[in-house]
């Protein structure tokens, strides 16, 4: 089953310069879509919307959060 989630990630300095998307686009079959971001030298937030299967997606969100990513669901 096919789903799409609104999420913002909240990143801590220390990932500021780290291919948090890259990466997660290769780990995981699902679309990226950045919404829009705010990102300067002490921390950053980005919201994107995750497409693909629903489970994918769900363990695509459980990655970012294992990678100290703060992941926040949108409501849309």
């Amino acid at each position: 089953m096919s789903t799409h989630q609104l999420v913002r990630l909240t990143y801590p300095s220390n990932l500021l310069r780290v291919p948090v998307i890259n990466q997660l686009i290769k780990e995981f079959d699902i679309t990226v879509n950045i919404l829009r971001a705010q990102i300067d030298a002490q921390n950053g937030w980005i919201d994107i919307e995750l497409s693909g299967n629903m489970h994918i997606v769900e363990e695509a969100i459980q990655w970012l959060q294992n990678q100290g990513v703060k992941v926040e669901f949108i409501k849309e």
